[in-house]
């Protein structure tokens, strides 16, 4: 799955990419960041389509019709674990295409509720994000009061 990693500058990188370097008076999302973030989430994407195959493959060559209840119950619930990852990673790569679309739409970087600049930090390390951190914050606090 996509890592956040450090650098030797201790900075956190995701996916290896080195955190957007932005210029004094730069223009957000501008096309030098849409491509920054089209990389990124296109990688993603990659790494993820590829550990579905990985599973897919798994599953073919560990399917085993076991004559014992407990190793086939076994292998049962460790493929339904398995499916479990994959459909919360197709979920994922629906949320990644989404954002492909939104950069190629020049609407990526900015929240859908109020229309302020998520902002390029928090973009590194959510590149799916599409609220600012005050509605994001909003969102979860409403959450935690419907549901509790």
């Amino acid at each position: 799955m996509a890592a956040k990693q450090e650098n030797a500058t201790g900075s956190t990188t995701f996916m290896g990419f080195k955190p957007y370097d932005m210029a004094d008076g730069e223009e957000y999302m501008n096309s030098a960041q849409h491509e920054h973030f089209k990389k990124i989430l296109t990688a993603w994407k990659k790494e993820l389509m590829e550990e579905v195959d990985r599973t897919v493959h798994h599953m073919q060559d560990e399917a085993a019709n076991f004559p014992d209840p407990n190793d086939r119950a076994t292998q049962e619930s460790e493929f339904t674990m398995e499916l479990r990852a994959r459909d919360r990673e197709r979920k994922l790569i629906k949320k990644i295409e989404e954002s492909i679309v939104a950069i190629e739409n020049d609407d990526y970087g900015y929240c859908n509720q109020c229309g302020i600049e998520i902002g390029i930090r928090r973009l590194e390390a959510r590149p799916t994000a599409t609220l600012c951190i005050d509605c994001k914050t909003l969102d979860e606090i409403r959450e935690k009061h419907v549901g509790g």
